[in-house]
């Protein structure tokens, strides 16, 4: 994707594929509002009304999208990115027996860094795949029974990006009510620049910074 009409036209697609807010969000890696206001200007919200938020931003929300299809689409160049993630994983904690990749995009990233570390397996989906109206508090995500339990182990949380921190901060907390210990967490791309969640670490292999008016969604 080139520009904010490729966008635009993904979004619609997405809408019309009957995606959620949070999944289309998810999708083209970007905030909850930026996803409501392209789905809003691509006219598939007229025949989905429940994915407008807010008409009222004319310029659109402040955002930076991140296209990293070139190494999703390739199982040689995303085994090689993922790798460089285990890398900066290897020396964060002592005991480690597990990796959590969050779904959908986290998935492949972290069996990347899961065979890399000789650890286990786990799969968490954020609540924001739920999203479509109303205050994504009061939804909640789930850990997959297909993958690794959680209860009483420390492990490492893997996602593709971090656009506002949401996510990634949710995981933590849901696998401590689970009972594990976030040691670390790592992104391919942070587009907010996190030290640290809760107290957890946060790597990227990228960080990008964000130059001149407005903040982050």
């Amino acid at each position: 994707m080139k520009n904010v009409d490729d966008l635009i036209e993904s979004a619609a697609e997405l809408a019309e594929r009957g995606l959620s807010k949070g999944e289309i969000a998810d999708e083209l890696n970007v905030s909850r509002e930026t996803a409501s206001w392209l789905v809003d200007r691509s006219g598939a919200a007229d025949a989905r009304p429940d994915l407008v938020e807010d008409r009222s931003s004319p310029g659109g929300p402040h955002d930076i999208h991140v296209d990293w299809s070139a190494v999703g689409r390739d199982s040689n160049r995303l085994t090689h990115a993922a790798a460089a993630m285990a890398d900066l994983l290897s020396k964060e904690g002592e005991e480690v027996d597990l990796t959590i990749g969050i779904e959908k995009a986290g998935a492949p990233l972290a069996t990347v860094v899961a065979r890399e570390l000789d650890t286990d397996l786990g799969a968490y989906a954020p609540a924001k795949h739920q999203w479509e109206e109303g205050d994504i508090d009061d939804l909640g995500g789930s850990f997959s029974r297909n993958f690794a339990g959680i209860r009483d182990r420390e492990c490492y949380v893997v996602d593709d990006t971090i656009t506002s921190g949401t996510t990634m901060r949710e995981t933590v907390s849901a696998v401590r009510e689970e009972g594990g210990e976030p040691v670390a967490c790592c992104v391919l791309v942070d587009k907010q620049g996190i030290d640290a969640i809760d107290g957890v670490p946060v790597f990227s292999l990228i960080n990008v910074v964000q130059v001149g008016d407005g903040e982050e969604g």
